[in-house]
């Protein structure tokens, strides 16, 4: 079976196909086998993050400054440029560490399609060597961009065109995460890529980032279905695009790389 590098430059040279109707059927039928797990998953970290968010302000601020007005104004803040920075590099940096969390579902996602076994542990599988090195400095990277750009535009009064770009940059970089994580590609060979297939095919898959990022907000306005639920649809799309564009090898990756490592 042809590396992904190969099938990169294939697709570089000759392009590739992609039937809607297949990636979508694949992304639900994956979606309806993780949603119940990930969605309790996802509100259990969501209720500890939050616990450790206002625990850091509590002690930072003190509990006296707790008010509705107190977030207001930390929201209306305007920031010099130091403090912009430091919030770019802060959040850039949060951003890289919490990334392998959610390519965690990726392999949660990988396992359902393959009617493998998976639980809680199966979120934390790219937090070791390999894989954390590669994710964070990817996440990082495309962060501090899109971060430092916005700023940019917004500090010379064009803050929609920074969200635009923003935007594309998430979009370009699509593909990013599965590169790393099943494709075996360092960070940076995994951001160029990403943005040599989407760019090939950019309408196609410009429909499955929008389709996928519509079915993980969809519980915002059904009620009756929490929106911690419908939050990996996202994940699923995300993995049946890589999958419909890659030709996955049957092997697990985790043990492929391993064993390479110790040759």
């Amino acid at each position: 079976m042809k590396s992904t590098s190969d099938q990169i430059e294939d697709i570089k040279n000759h392009g590739y196909s992609l039937d809607f109707s297949t990636v979508f059927n694949h992304a639900f039928e994956n979606y309806k086998k993780i949603a119940l797990y990930s969605g309790l998953i996802i509100l259990v970290f969501s209720v500890l993050f939050l616990f450790a968010f206002f625990s850091v302000l509590v002690a930072y601020y003190g509990v006296e400054s707790m008010s509705k007005d107190f977030f207001e104004n930390l929201e209306n803040q305007k920031l010099s440029y130091l403090e912009q920075l430091i919030s770019t590099l802060g959040i850039s940096l949060l951003s890289g560490v919490l990334a392998p969390f959610g390519a965690g579902f990726l392999k949660m996602a990988d396992c359902a399609d393959k009617d493998e076994e998976f639980n809680v542990s199966t979120i934390f599988t790219y937090y070791k060597a390999p894989y954390f090195a590669q994710i964070f400095t990817a996440t990082f990277v495309i962060a501090v961009v899109g971060a430092a750009i916005s700023n940019v535009l917004e500090s010379i009064g064009l803050g929609l065109l920074g969200g635009v770009i923003s935007i594309s940059i998430n979009f370009f970089t699509y593909l990013v995460i599965p590169l790393i994580v099943f494709g075996d590609l360092k960070a940076l060979d995994a951001i160029k890529s990403s943005i040599i297939v989407v760019s090939k095919n950019p309408l196609l898959i410009f429909a499955f980032f929008i389709v996928g990022l519509i079915g993980a907000i969809v519980g915002v306005f059904a009620c009756c279905v929490p929106i911690l639920f419908t939050l990996a649809f996202n994940t699923s799309m995300n993995y049946a695009t890589y999958y419909g564009i890659f030709n996955m090898d049957e092997e697990d990756p985790i043990d492929a790389i391993g064993q390479s490592d110790l040759e």
